[in-house]
């Protein structure tokens, strides 16, 4: 007996739809980095991206547990002497809620090339519309 592994070829992607209403942003992001991961499939192998799209909507109401939106920074740096900048996570989410969700999910993957083409799959929106109708998204139930 052969262990299977999934090529580029034998990969069948599916889209799905997160609704993050009312749910904390790090649950949302830890299921959409495994939907973008494929681990959730029975043909999942780990060099291969085997995963899916996601399409995350109502990411302005996503919910930071505890303290974060006070305490949480986001950092940047330019590169030059005195060039960081810190954004307070409850600015973020007010203005950019689509943003602080992205680098929740891009924090779960993988930092290489691979993590960066599945990246690519996740679609955000800050409202309950979204532009992928024609892909015939379903709704993750599990």
């Amino acid at each position: 007996m052969s262990t299977y592994m999934a090529n580029a070829e034998t990969i069948e992607r599916k889209w799905y739809i997160l609704d993050a209403a009312g749910k904390p942003m790090g649950k949302t992001a830890a299921l959409a980095a495994d939907l973008l991961r494929g681990k959730l499939k029975p043909t999942y192998t780990p060099h291969v991206d085997c995963g899916d799209f996601v399409i995350i909507i109502n990411a302005e109401k996503a919910v930071l547990t505890g303290k974060k939106l006070e305490q949480k920074y986001y950092y940047t740096h330019s590169g030059y002497v005195g060039g960081l900048k810190a954004v307070q996570y409850k600015r973020l989410m007010s203005e950019r809620p689509e943003f602080a969700m992205e680098l929740a999910v891009k924090g779960m993957l993988q930092k290489n090339k691979l993590g960066s083409a599945q990246l690519t799959r996740l679609k955000l929106f800050r409202g309950a519309e979204h532009t992928h109708q024609a892909q015939q998204p379903e709704a993750w139930t599990r």
